[in-house]
């Protein structure tokens, strides 16, 4: 469902004006925030208003009535973070996108996350509805609102009309609503009655932008335990991991979540987080336990009594461990937080999905759910981990559903109505923090009857008349085999591409379809090193995920038509810096890298390329011609009007100066060692004659009073070993060396002898030689610059 268009308003004026434009033409509307909903929220045929890039501030945090206010595009951490480092507070709902999430998108699905728990038992409630104070809203037709509690300052007709519709339909709202933490399906009109307080901002969280437009947030803070302990528990299986939740909800901890042994399986088939498994206690399931306090005593003394209360229970736990290192904490608690991205392509599995992978029930009927839920996945044939948040009784899976042929989309449709009637028949919610989006709103009137489905609509009319806020969704929705992504008309070009694709079966189509819209790329303070293009721009298509989703609809050639030559796909791809950060930290493995190398690769060829791909792409020859007569090329590339002209020439910025030519070039190819391999039986012979093609003759070739660089272990070792007389050093000892000795570096031969004999202790000629450091370091930054850039050319 692509979007009519995309607008990014930088203040709140320019979304008024948004709005006055998108009704004089009669045009939806739908918003975005963090864009990591799995229902289907923000995707429609509508206006899309994006939050993200400049609506994103705190507004005011006061502590001393732990409030906290914000605009839509916030980040949940930006908000956690600032709060707890200066006034020792935070927010409890916190999905796993913590990092990247927006509290707007968090009200829009009135969201939870692993402190739900910690906000339930020790703050306002488990949802962001309920840690909401005030809420500030724009309707489709202008009408900008502050509402409060109790539904102060909603006008007096909308508020009779909401009174009038809570009160017809009270009885039904009472004994439809099911009381479990967990209750995110549907719009919150239990807000609405009298023993709720009338609260009508609250009843517009969870609306998932189907009524209202939010412009900012009064939020309710709760203080952040200066100490916690983290108490693991280890079951013979899931079933029994669920079943000591109520024992573990006694204890009124902070946080209770459930893994299952397919999902930790599932991570070491990856190849990731397998030192964490090592760090779990025995079992098959594992039950995640952290206590807060004011001291790390008394949390570890909560976790403990629990500890006594499981080992008293007639069936209990296999194994325990309390954990008293954080980063040992931190690290299990990441593997948790990687299961829905981390599970999508699981080597020699079926790719899974998203779909039915939400689900709340009360916590007392966990066990018996997953039980149930189990032997019904075994009947259909499906697989997947189970996982979530146990402790309010929400359980997380991704399935190996075919959607992309009609008998199994008619399958995958069976399976919801099975699903969804076992987890109603359980007192159970469809969804318990992602929301219903397009993924479950059809099911509602099974979960809630006709009659207050109608509720519901009459609800969006109150506050959408025009019914142009995000339509289809929740409400006379679509229905849930409409609008795949993939689907059984899902037939992508698939050309004949450059690289294997191994991961993915050779289909580069595949390839683009590996992103499942985690948002990992998306974290805008730089916790990983993904994505420094959004860090820097906070575009979406300058996110590992924009690009792939431009490149799957480049194969799709609906929305992009002209394939490798498309100048959307280029103008994404250009700022792509090739860095790989995306290889090790996106779950699910996208290696734009390779993407941008394949698509350049297919752009250019048979024609002429950018002057500076041949400027670049061909440094080593240049490089090595240059080095005959460093000083009359340096001079006419550091020298006006000639480095204007050469840069130009280049295709290089005029900002930047170019790197000098050093008088010897290495041009040594492979060393022969690669890692282990020339240490392997039989190898010994063929990886010193790769050296010899290069690499070693040119070392002996060396004045004596020559550094040789190398900071791969392989070259390192190869050059030790190969009978060249000389050890090599790392960059980081060389500028140590220029401190120490000034730019020049130590005099004598064998600079190496200074880190591998015994070394001198300082002298006064190393405190004078610190004025010179900071030339060297210069040099040291451009030969790294240059040896990057020859490793960046693509094959």
């Amino acid at each position: 469902m692509p979007p009519i268009g995309v607008v990014v308003p930088r203040h709140v004026d320019e979304l008024v004006e948004i709005h006055r434009v998108c009704r004089e033409y009669g045009a939806p509307i739908v918003l975005r925030g963090g864009g990591t909903s799995l229902a289907g929220q923000g995707c429609n045929t509508a206006v899309l208003v994006d939050f993200s890039k400049y609506l994103h501030h705190i507004l005011e945090i006061d502590p001393d009535r732990r409030l906290a206010r914000v605009q839509p595009g916030c980040v949940l951490d930006h908000l956690r973070e600032t709060a707890s480092e200066k006034y020792g507070l935070t927010f409890g709902p916190d999905p796993s996108t913590h990092a990247y999430c927006t509290l707007g998108g968090m009200l829009g699905n009135n969201s939870c996350g692993r402190h739900s728990v910690q906000s339930e038992f020790h703050g306002p409630g488990p949802r962001v509805a309920d840690n909401l104070v005030e809420l500030e809203v724009l309707t489709y037709r202008g009408e900008r609102l502050r509402i409060g509690r109790g539904g102060a300052g909603v006008p007096d007709a909308v508020a009779e009309r909401l009174r009038e519709l809570a009160a017809t339909h009270a009885n039904e709202i009472r004994a439809r609503y099911p009381q479990i933490p967990r209750r995110v399906s549907g719009y919150n009109l239990d807000e609405l009655l009298p023993e709720k307080g009338f609260e009508v901002g609250r009843a517009l969280v969870g609306t998932e932008s189907t009524c209202v437009t939010v412009l900012e947030a009064t939020l309710e803070l709760i203080p952040k335990p200066p100490c916690v302990s983290l108490l693991v528990a280890g079951y013979p299986d899931k079933f029994r991991t669920a079943d000591h939740v109520m024992l573990a909800r006694e204890h009124r901890p902070i946080s209770i979540e459930g893994m299952d042994d397919t999902l930790i399986e599932d991570m070491t088939l990856l190849g990731i987080h397998q030192h964490e498994r090592s760090m779990l206690p025995d079992g098959r399931g594992w039950l995640l336990v952290e206590f807060g306090g004011e001291t790390k005593e008394e949390s570890d003394a909560k976790a403990r009594a629990l500890m006594r209360d499981l080992e008293k229970d007639g069936r209990p736990p296999s194994g325990m461990k309390l954990y008293d290192d954080p980063a040992g904490e931190q690290h299990i608690w990441e593997v948790r937080e990687a299961g829905l991205g981390a599970t999508a392509f699981i080597p020699g599995k079926e790719d899974t999905h998203e779909g039915w992978e939400d689900s709340a029930v009360p916590p007392e009927r966990l066990g018996e759910y997953l039980r149930r839920l189990s032997k019904l996945a075994d009947e259909y044939g499906y697989e997947s981990s189970l996982y979530g948040h146990y402790g309010q009784g929400c359980v997380h899976a991704r399935w190996n559903f075919d959607l992309v042929t009609k008998p199994g989309i008619a399958k995958f449709r069976r399976w919801l109505e099975d699903a969804s009637d076992l987890v109603l028949e359980l007192g159970g919610s469809l969804s318990g923090e992602h929301g219903d989006g397009q993924s479950r709103a059809e099911l509602l009137p099974k979960m809630f009857g006709d009659d207050l489905v109608r509720a519901f609509e009459e609800f969006k009319s109150i506050w959408d008349p025009d019914w142009k806020m995000n339509p289809g969704k929740v409400v006379r929705p679509y229905r849930v085999d409409e609008n795949l992504r993939l689907g059984a008309d899902y037939e992508p070009w698939r050309p004949k591409v450059k690289f294997a694709y191994p991961e993915d079966h050779g289909d580069f189509a595949h390839a683009t379809v590996r992103c499942v819209g985690v948002g990992k790329c998306r974290t805008p303070d730089g916790v990983d090193v993904m994505c420094p293009s959004f860090m820097a721009t906070r575009d979406e298509m300058h996110s590992t995920r924009g690009r792939t989703r431009l490149l799957f609809e480049m194969l799709e050639g609906e929305v992009i038509t002209d394939g490798w030559q498309s100048d959307e796909v280029m103008e994404a791809l250009d700022l792509c810096l090739a860095c790989k950060g995306c290889t090790h930290d996106c779950p699910v493995n996208v290696d734009m890298p390779t993407y941008k190398a394949e698509f350049l690769h297919q752009r250019w060829k048979h024609k002429l390329r950018p002057r500076h791909a041949y400027a670049f792409g061909l440094i080593d020859q240049v490089a090595r011609l240059a080095s005959r007569a460093p000083g009359p090329v340096n001079f006419v590339t550091h020298t006006p009007p000639f480095a204007q002209a050469f840069k130009l020439a280049a295709g290089m910025t005029q900002e930047r100066a170019v790197p000098k030519f050093a008088p010897l070039t290495l041009q040594a190819g492979c060393c022969g060692l690669a890692g282990s391999w020339g240490f392997e039986a039989g190898h010994h012979e063929v990886s010193m004659r790769c050296g010899e093609l290069g690499l070693l003759p040119k070392v002996r070739e060396l004045e004596e009073d020559t550094i040789v660089v190398a900071d791969g272990f392989s070259c390192k070792t190869q050059i030790e070993q190969g009978g060249t007389g000389r050890r090599a050093l790392h960059v980081a000892q060389v500028l140590k060396l220029a401190r120490e000795h000034g730019a020049a570096g130590p005099r004598g031969p064998r600079p190496e002898r200074l880190y591998y004999e015994i070394r001198p202790k300082p002298s006064l000629v190393r405190r004078a030689a610190r004025g010179a450091a900071l030339a060297a370091v210069a040099v040291g930054a451009v030969g790294f610059f240059s040896a990057t850039m020859r490793r960046r050319v693509a094959p």
